[in-house]
């Protein structure tokens, strides 16, 4: 049977060269609307800025401990990955989502009916369901035997070499904050490393969100919590979007050049019972700017059971989450996403 024309909208950055208005299909119901972009305000304090070179120093874990008991995300610098290299990941960015639409077709997510892997929309699911203002490239990248090339773009040139590059290197940014939240509770430093697994999957999504005639009908991305471990952002051009939830108040997140985002998903949340936990966000568009972001996600095994560690529990501190298998969570995620829901609550105890 012929795809539904609405499982294949037409991608949000050609959309924007033609609409004076945002299609239907991207107008948020009124009283989910983030309306004015004045409702969010600044962060009550900087968001903490850890310095990755001296994160064994006790004084740097502290920040790093308050930063995930506060905010759950933080900014890092002294990562270790070169600004060159930084700028060519942007440029190369930048560089695909400029070429012609035919081009990037030949990435497409629906080359062999397959989603969400490739170049497209996310994945649509429901007719009624309403769309995201932003088209989106997204790679496996991890274990490097299981990666599809065919979606990997040919143009610009370097890209897959650059993409490479920049895995290995945020790779090593994942373990050594892994290490860190690990001996912050006070367990062996490997520990989480060895709880993802060994084939644990990284996808990396380079997210293109065109400027908006009407940005307050539609979000970029509405509001969620990330899936994985940990999330390892990129804003390619530092052009404002991202805000975070706290306490039922949105705050503007800042970027500052050649540093990245860390922020934990829920796997994390899971696996530590809550002590820290996963941050929900959201993206808003703008009229003047485009916005390019690339996001590292560091996932589970999908073999693995995603429970609290038990080294956390005694009689005075239960599980708060049923033990799951990551795999179904996954689905799960993926089944609740389209709905603007967090599978996550699904499991608390």
């Amino acid at each position: 049977m012929a795809e539904e024309s609405w499982r294949v909208p037409t991608p949000v950055q050609e959309l924007a060269a033609v609409v004076v208005e945002p299609p239907n299909q991207f107008v948020l119901r009124k009283q989910d609307r983030p309306g004015s972009l004045l409702l969010a305000t600044d962060m009550p304090e900087p968001i903490p800025m850890i310095d990755l070179s001296r994160l064994p120093a006790a004084d740097e874990a502290a920040k790093l401990q308050s930063a995930l008991q506060r905010w759950g995300l933080f900014l890092v610098t002294n990562h270790g990955i070169e600004a060159s290299l930084m700028d060519a990941v942007t440029g190369a960015s930048r560089d695909f989502f400029h070429l012609p639409h035919k081009e990037k077709q030949k990435c497409s997510n629906l080359i062999g009916g397959k989603q969400p892997e490739g170049y497209g929309n996310s994945l649509v699911l429901s007719q009624d369901q309403i769309l995201d203002w932003h088209d989106r490239l997204l790679l496996r990248v991890e274990p490097e035997d299981e990666r599809n090339l065919s979606y990997w773009p040919k143009e610009p040139e370097s890209f897959r070499d650059i993409l490479h590059e920049y895995a290995s290197k945020t790779k090593t940014i994942r373990d050594i904050i892994l290490r860190a939240i690990a001996k912050i509770l006070e367990f062996d430093e490997n520990y989480f490393i060895s709880q993802i697994g060994e084939k644990a999957p990284a996808l990396a999504r380079f997210n293109y969100y065109p400027p908006c005639s009407r940005p307050e009908l539609v979000f970029g991305v509405k509001p969620h919590s990330d899936g994985g471990v940990l999330t390892i952002v990129l804003v390619a051009n530092d052009v404002a979007g991202l805000q975070v939830q706290r306490d039922g108040i949105w705050y503007n997140v800042p970027s500052k050049p050649h540093t990245l985002l860390v922020n934990l998903g829920d796997s994390m949340e899971i696996m530590n019972n809550g002590i820290f936990k996963s941050p929900v966000h959201r993206v808003l568009t703008n009229t003047e700017q485009e916005r390019i972001s690339v996001a590292m996600f560091y996932n589970v095994e999908g073999q693995k059971m995603l429970e609290p560690a038990v080294g956390l529990l005694d009689e005075n501190r239960p599980a708060r989450y049923m033990k799951i298998k990551a795999s179904d969570f996954f689905v799960g995620i993926r089944e609740h996403i389209s709905k603007g829901k967090r599978f996550i609550e699904t499991l608390k105890i």
